[in-house]
């Protein structure tokens, strides 16, 4: 999977948290993804405390996070307005 169709999985609904960055509309930030990442998580701990995430969802935030760091543009960036 490329990373265009990767970060197709990072989306904003302004409703959930805020509007900060999250994993296929869920309530799951990509900060806090990131953040189990540093704190030295392995995609399997996490995959194995979050059931309905996949491995292509954490490389997403990992692109995704690569990108803001390179502060590149980040597109598609799906932003999803009521429910």
């Amino acid at each position: 999977m490329d990373e265009l169709q990767l970060l197709k999985r990072i989306t904003v609904k302004p409703e959930i948290f805020g509007g900060k960055p999250i994993i296929r509309g869920r309530r799951l930030a990509v900060e806090h993804v990131l953040g189990m990442l540093a704190a030295g998580d392995t995609t399997e701990v996490i995959l194995e405390h979050y059931p309905w995430l996949e491995r292509e969802d954490i490389q997403a935030c990992l692109v995704y996070a690569r990108r803001i760091a390179a502060n590149e543009r980040i597109e598609p960036l799906s932003i999803e307005v009521g429910s």
